[in-house]
């Protein structure tokens, strides 16, 4: 009777012990999903970043350009 207990005790155990494997391995894969998710969002970020970036250095560009004529037609 107490052997039968026991792996009675033992198989419940299994069994929550497979449940919570389960479950785990499931939360894992979406926080893999989430993850790859991020990275591109990230990516497109920093993408939309350089551009604006670069079109900040051009536009300083232009008002240094802007301000060289305006310097010249005032040195005139």
């Amino acid at each position: 009777m107490e052997n039968i207990s026991v792996l009675e005790k033992l198989n419940e155990k299994i069994d929550t012990l497979l449940k919570k494997f389960e479950s785990l391995k499931e939360e894992n894969e979406q926080l893999r999903k989430e993850l790859v998710t991020c990275k591109a969002s990230n990516e497109a970020k920093d993408a939309q970043i350089q551009k604006l970036q670069d079109e900040i250095a051009m536009k300083d560009l232009e008002l240094e350009e802007i301000i060289t004529k305006v310097e010249q037609i005032l040195g005139q």
